[in-house]
């Protein structure tokens, strides 16, 4: 082998072997979940290079890091959490793969609330005259979507721009800039869907799985989940929910890409309804989430 070739080799391998070395210098960060990724490129454009652990179609509750995104970890700078339900089992394996990571919390700060319950005629939350944020902590599982309200992204904003600086310090103008118009566009947002939402204020949604409380909660609407922490309603439960259904005249279940529609499909059958897509973990949190706002409204007429 000719000692030019010898000495490029191990150039790479000196290059490799430098944590968050890339081929083009780009600052190395974990996120969580996709539409964080979404934000974090908001802010940190090509000067971040953003891998996701969960990937698309999985779900944050359940997922288990395959080994080589565990490996990938080894040269990552920055990991970016949220308080989705794998994290309190993983986050402390994945800082160990790693103790030059630094953990940032973007949920530090944010209140959290019970996940929505339907029941409204015996224990547990209800329905009527009470929306979610108004139930104690006590009655279940916290909720960790505060993706999928503007408000509380732009809070999230604000601690990827700090920890974005303090890693990269040398092209802090630009994520200066970059979180600038990033929230420009997260507040022309809220406009919109405050607008859209104007007079419609108590209006009841139905979903599979209750990940729009926050949503809810910002513009506020009513959340009617058919799940009840992580599972199916026994069948005193579901005609309990199909009943108040009709009352209110609901006629859209709304469902993700990463559950099973058929519960959701039966109670659309028996309401006289239809069944209809709105995913919490698309990558386009910006569009997305003007589609699925749009969905919501044609379904509240």
């Amino acid at each position: 082998m000719h000692r030019w070739v010898i000495h490029l080799y191990l150039s790479l391998l000196a290059v490799a072997a430098i944590p968050g070395a890339s081929a083009n210098d780009r600052l190395p960060v974990f996120v969580s979940v996709l539409p964080q990724k979404y934000f974090v490129q908001q802010i940190g454009k090509d000067r971040v290079d953003v891998q996701v652990m969960v990937p698309p179609g999985a779900s944050p509750a359940t997922y288990e890091p395959k080994p080589r995104q565990m490996a990938a970890l080894a040269g990552a700078r920055l990991y970016f959490s949220i308080g989705v339900a794998f994290e309190s089992v993983w986050l402390e394996k994945i800082m160990a793969a790693n103790p030059a990571l630094t953990l940032v919390r973007t949920d530090e700060g944010i209140p959290k609330m019970p996940m929505a319950t339907h029941q409204h005629g015996g224990e547990g939350t209800h329905l009527e005259g009470q929306s979610d944020h108004d139930q104690p902590a006590e009655h279940g599982i916290l909720d960790p979507h505060i993706w999928l309200s503007p408000p509380l992204v732009k809070q999230q904003a604000g601690a990827i721009l700090n920890a974005l600086k303090a890693a990269d310090p040398k092209h802090g103008a630009d994520y200066d800039e970059n979180y600038r118009d990033f929230v420009a566009e997260i507040q022309n947002l809220d406009r919109v869907l405050k607008k859209t939402f104007a007079g419609k204020g108590g209006l009841a949604f139905m979903v599979f799985h209750p990940a729009w409380g926050y949503f809810a909660k910002a513009y506020g609407l009513q959340q009617v989940p058919i799940e009840i922490e992580g599972k199916d309603p026994k069948p005193a439960q579901l005609q309990e929910l199909i009943a108040y259904a009709r009352e209110q005249h609901i006629r859209v279940v709304f469902v993700q890409p990463q559950f099973s529609v058929k519960r959701a499909e039966l109670v659309a059958r028996e309401i006289g309804g239809q069944v209809a897509f709105a995913d919490p973990l698309a990558l386009d949190w910006l569009d997305n989430l003007r589609a699925v706002a749009g969905k919501f409204e044609a379904a509240l007429k």
